[in-house]
């Protein structure tokens, strides 16, 4: 298991690299980069953007008045450059970094990542880790409970269904499973929003945030409440979509093993129902279904989430991720994409390992990687 494991290590470094490659190239590409985004504030220009780099002011202001004064054309292949100071556009280049060749810049990016220093965002006075550190609680919070509640209930209904297979019951939970699925969580959220917080109806739950504006003075216990009560919302738009995929998992892998040679034995032998499905099934039938809970906790918490934040006002990954694609903010941009390609690559390997822990018999040490 150790060669396995140590195998699976080395494998990640060429694919982590390969991914990076593919979204630099990508992102290079695409127009409207963080210099363009300076120019559109400085000539006027709507470019979806708020606020401006860190410590840029004076330069900011200086290439504004260059401007207005009536300097000469930068000869500048920048979309707007037209009428600003060619040597702000270059002391712009040096300050981004972009004065260096693209495999320079890769190569200094990846040897910075690879020390876990994702430098300063452009347009925050922050560092990369403390705008991320800063928005996991959201995250977290929107990723685990939504996994748990989806596994909760599927589970159980998977099983529920494998044993009164082609039954009404089957058939009417699968028709509900199939419309929840089809309906997009921002749109359940909005619909969530106009019966139960303040809409056109009722005004049970609170619209926005993860917490009231008294929460510090509250009391342990009503805090938790506070808590919870403000998830209500969020998490059902979430979950009512997740449930079909894993409920039919669970429901698939109970019927390959249902009719097995082992589970007509345990039956004969006179075990309850309850004994054969829970205590011989379980363990083959789920193997796959755990097994996944690692991946499907960083897929729920990182991917989907973003517009039910922006609904709901939760400052969390999601949202970040968003404003720095919109802004061009590479350190933000690419570390993200670095950090949960690393966390999606490491979570694989556990869910390996999880197999193993279920099930002693499966021996990937004998497999090929």
């Amino acid at each position: 298991m150790l060669a396995y494991i140590v195998r699976r290590l080395l494998l990640m470094v060429p694919t982590l690299i390969g991914i990076m490659i593919i979204n630099f190239a990508v992102v290079q590409l695409a127009p409207g980069g963080p210099i363009e985004q300076i120019i559109a504030e400085l000539t006027g220009i709507d470019s979806g953007t708020t606020g401006r780099i860190s410590g840029s002011g004076s330069e900011v202001s200086g290439a504004a008045t260059a401007a207005a004064s009536g300097e000469p054309a930068a000869d500048s292949s920048y979309r707007g450059a037209q009428g600003l100071d060619p040597e702000f556009i270059r002391e712009l280049e040096q300050q981004f970094g972009f004065d260096k060749p693209l495999h320079e810049r890769f190569l200094l990016m990846m040897g910075n990542f690879i020390r876990f220093d994702f430098g300063t965002s452009y347009f925050r006075d922050e560092t990369v880790v403390d705008l991320v550190l800063s928005k996991m609680p959201v995250s977290i919070s929107l990723g685990l409970w939504t996994t748990l509640l989806v596994y909760l209930v599927c589970i159980p209904l998977g099983i529920r269904k494998a044993v009164l297979d082609g039954t009404r019951f089957d058939a009417w939970t699968t028709t509900a499973l199939t419309v929840g699925f089809a309906i997009p969580s921002f749109v359940l959220a909005i619909v969530l929003i106009m019966f139960f917080a303040g809409g056109t109806f009722l005004d049970w739950f609170p619209l926005r945030g993860l917490t009231s504006e008294d929460f510090h003075e509250l009391s342990l216990a009503a805090k938790v409440v506070d808590y919870l009560w403000h998830l209500v919302l969020p998490v059902t738009a979430l979950v009512l979509g997740g449930f079909l995929s894993l409920t039919m998992l669970t429901k698939n892998s109970y019927l390959d093993q249902i009719n097995m040679l082992y589970v007509q034995t345990a039956r004969a032998k006179g075990l309850t129902e309850r004994r054969v499905l829970y205590g011989h099934v379980f363990r083959n039938a789920m193997l796959i279904v755990i097994a996944g809970f690692p991946s499907a906790f960083v897929g729920i918490l990182f991917t989907g989430a973003m517009l039910i934040e922006i609904i709901f006002s939760l400052d969390g990954l999601g949202l970040l991720g968003f404003e720095a694609a919109i802004k061009r903010d590479y350190p933000i941009m690419f570390a993200t994409v670095y950090f949960f390609t690393l966390l999606g690559l490491v979570m694989n390997l556990i869910g390996d390992l999880t197999y193993t822990i279920i099930d002693p018999r499966i021996d990937f040490e004998s497999r090929s990687v």
